[in-house]
C-alpha cells in the first residue's frame, strides 16, 4: 500500500450553526512532516476546523483525509496515530500529573506505559511534578503537562490550538522550540491555530489566513509578507484583518 503524500486533505469542506458559516467550503494540505499554521481573528473559524479534523464534529460538506484515511467514515482506524492540544482543554485538576498521563497512555494502549510517562516528564522538565495534583501547577507547567500528553503516542499528525497562549516569553519560547525539535526528530506533520504570528513565522512553513469561515489568503510566512509589501506577518494579518475586501 502507498503512503499518501499528505497528513491532511481538506476539500471543500463546510460546517455550518443555523445561519453562520463556521467554515465555509475550505480547502488545504498538510504535507507529512510539514506545518501549516491556521490564522484569523475570533470566529473566523479555526477552532471548529480542527474540531472536525478530530472528528468531533461532522461536516455538512466536503471530505477530510488524514494519513489516507476518511475522517468521517473512518476516523477510528487514525485516532491513536494523531493528537491534540489546547491551554483551553484543562487536564483534571484533582489528578495528578503522572495519573494524567498514565490515564491517556492506557487509552492510547502504550506497552510500556509507566516508563513513558516518567520520560516525557523528564523531556519537558515536570518530573518533580509528577506526584502533584495537576491543579496546582502553574499555568506553563500545565502547558508542559499537556504537551507530554500529546506526544505520549508519538503521533504522525499533531494539532494545536493556541500552544502558547498566555504563557511568559520564556516559557513560550521553551514550548516552540521543545516543538521544533519534535519535529525534526519524528517527521510528524503540525497543524497550528495561532494568534501569535512571530510563532507562525518561527514555526510554519505555510499559513492560511481564515476570515468568516473562508480562506481567504496563504501562502509562506515569507511569501505573504512580499506579497503585501509588510515588515512582518503581524502587519500582514492585520491588513487582511482590516480590509474589506479580500484575494479569496
Amino acid at each position: 500500500m502507498s503512503v499518501p503524500t499528505s497528513a491532511v486533505r481538506v476539500e471543500n469542506l463546510a460546517k455550518s450553526f443555523g445561519a453562520t458559516h463556521a467554515v465555509d467550503h475550505i480547502s488545504f494540505t498538510v504535507p507529512r512532516g510539514g506545518c501549516v499554521a491556521l490564522l484569523g481573528g475570533n470566529g473566523a473559524g479555526k477552532t471548529t476546523t480542527l474540531s472536525m479534523l478530530l472528528g468531533l464534529l461532522v461536516p455538512d460538506d466536503g471530505t477530510i483525509s488524514v494519513l489516507g484515511e476518511d475522517m468521517v467514515a473512518h476516523r477510528f482506524r487514525v485516532l491513536d496515530r494523531i493528537n491534540f492540544s489546547s491551554p483551553y482543554v484543562d487536564l483534571p485538576h484533582r489528578l495528578t500529573v503522572r495519573e494524567n498521563l498514565s490515564v491517556y497512555a492506557m487509552l492510547f494502549g502504550l506497552h510500556h506505559p509507566r516508563q513513558r510517562v516518567e520520560q516525557l516528564a523528564e523531556d519537558f522538565g515536570v518530573a518533580e511534578h509528577l506526584d502533584k495534583p495537576t491543579g496546582r501547577l502553574s499555568s506553563g507547567q500545565r502547558t508542559r503537562v499537556a504537551l507530554a500528553k500529546a506526544l505520549l503516542n508519538d503521533p504522525e499528525l499533531l494539532l494545536l490550538d493556541e500552544p502558547t497562549a498566555s504563557l511568559d516569553p520564556d516559557t513560550a519560547d521553551w514550548v516552540r522550540t521543545r516543538l521544533e525539535d519534535w519535529r525534526a526528530k519524528s517527521g510528524a506533520a503540525l497543524l497550528i491555530a495561532s494568534h501569535n504570528m512571530a510563532e507562525v513565522e518561527r514555526l510554519a512553513d505555510s499559513a492560511l489566513i481564515m476570515k468568516q469561515g473562508r480562506v481567504v489568503e496563504q501562502g509562506t510566512p515569507q511569501e505573504l509578507v512580499e506579497r503585501f509589501g509588510r515588515s512582518n506577518l503581524e502587519e500582514v494579518f492585520l491588513h487582511v484583518m482590516r480590509s474589506p475586501e479580500t484575494s479569496a
